[in-house]
């Protein structure tokens, strides 16, 4: 394997342990938990030899840090939008149909190499990679990581909540003020918030267009929470209804529409926001008033 960097150890005052004294000295492994990953995996040498994760720092040892073999790849050559690409990260337009990764050839996650460009930077993955999913219907803003701190950081962030993503959802029924869903989902806690946006009159049935702010992460959050609300979202296969009229056939009314959060490496505040697909648009001419 390729040596990606290497330091030696200067003269040092007090004992410490490899994976705390690593993170600050390599530009490729910025974090505590990808040192850790990296001695696991076999990618960081002391002396020549693996490095463990109890191993004490001594003056004079040479430390290096190994580049991992990359399997090849197949490229799904599926076209999309891409809304923001720099070395570090980038912000994609995921279309309904796909799934986000997975054990299946026709994923977002395998076309990514077909519509962004290869970071250049030292701790640059072999490919990008989601740094959250989004479900198979569910189209909207998808961020991904083109590095291997960068990812690292944006998944700490959402597991610190520092990153909103916003939704938005036709429903079932009507909604006229802003509602806290909390239960819990596999015995997790799950939060959700809801705020009316648009109401619908369509054949006789009322709709509301609604924004979500999924405040913990569980899978399928949203659609739980709104059919366990008595207040499903038009075309959920699994856990809506029957769909009857315009709607027979159509598939889930749930578009991830926002995205907040700080560039893990510049800092910087990012802010994205999408147009409303169409088929959310064009129901502006059953609009109540």
């Amino acid at each position: 394997m390729k040596v990606l960097e290497s330091h030696i150890v200067p003269a040092i005052s007090e004992e410490i342990r490899l994976q705390e004294y690593a993170v600050s000295i390599f530009t490729s492994i910025q974090t505590r938990s990808g040192i850790k990953k990296a001695i696991k995996k076999g990618l960081i040498l002391l002396n020549g030899k693996k490095a463990q994760t109890g191993d004490w720092i001594k003056t004079g040892q040479k430390i290096e840090v190994l580049k991992p073999s990359v399997e090849s790849k197949k490229i799904f050559k599926l076209n999309f939008n891409v809304l923001f690409e720099d070395e570090h990260i980038a912000v994609v337009h995921k279309p309904p149909g796909f799934p986000t990764s997975g054990n299946y050839f026709k994923t977002i996650e395998n076309a990514l190499p077909h519509n962004l460009e290869k970071s250049e930077a030292l701790d640059a993955l072999a490919y990008p990679l989601p740094a959250h999913r989004l479900d198979n219907p569910t189209s909207g803003i998808l961020l991904c990581a083109k590095t291997g701190n960068s990812l690292i950081l944006l998944q700490e962030a959402f597991a610190q909540k520092n990153i909103q993503k916003i939704y938005f959802a036709i429903v079932h029924g009507e909604i006229e003020n802003i509602l806290e869903i909390n239960l819990p989902i596999e015995g997790k806690t799950s939060k959700t918030t809801l705020k009316p946006v648009e109401s619908y009159l369509i054949m006789d049935e009322k709709y509301t267009l609604v924004e979500l702010v999924p405040l913990t992460g569980r899978t399928h959050q949203l659609r739980i929470h709104l059919s366990n609300n008595k207040t499903p979202i038009v075309g959920d296969a699994i856990y809506g209804k029957e769909e009857k009229g315009l709607f027979v056939g159509r598939n889930l009314y749930l578009f991830a529409g926002k995205i907040s959060f700080a560039h893990p490496v510049t800092k910087e505040q990012m802010n994205f926001q999408l147009e409303l697909p169409k088929k959310f648009r064009n129901l502006g001419y059953y609009r109540a008033h």
